[in-house]
């Protein structure tokens, strides 16, 4: 089993800057994918990007050049740092985990406003 702790939505005006952070815990040594989906409201849950053990990453197309994925392994974190943001990317943003055995496994969300 795999917890997942986000952290650092907010409210950001467009073309502000956020980052997200997310805590892994319990079976971490078998993670070998985390990621980023978000949800808006009365739209389907998508990708945003994901970052694999090796470090490769993958970004959805919308985000690429403004949205940076990135881990801690000594935190067991991973990250979402987030620049250029519209108003359209106002969601709940969900950390997603894979381990070798089992997932996805989610977080609780964390939301996101971008607003003036």
């Amino acid at each position: 089993q795999v917890q997942l702790a986000e952290s650092g939505g907010g409210l950001v005006q467009p073309g502000g800057s956020l980052r997200l952070s997310c805590a892994a815990s319990g079976s971490i040594d078998s993670i070998y994918i985390m990621g980023w989906y978000r949800q808006a409201p009365g739209k389907q849950r998508e990708l945003v990007a994901v970052i694999r053990s090796g470090g490769s990453t993958n970004y959805a197309d919308s985000v690429k050049g403004r949205f940076t994925i990135s881990r801690d392994n000594a935190k067991n974190t991973v990250y979402l740092q987030m620049s250029s943001l519209r108003p359209g990317e106002t969601a709940v943003y969900y950390c997603t985990a894979v381990t070798s055995r089992s997932g996805p496994y989610w977080g609780q969300g964390t939301q996101v406003t971008v607003s003036a």
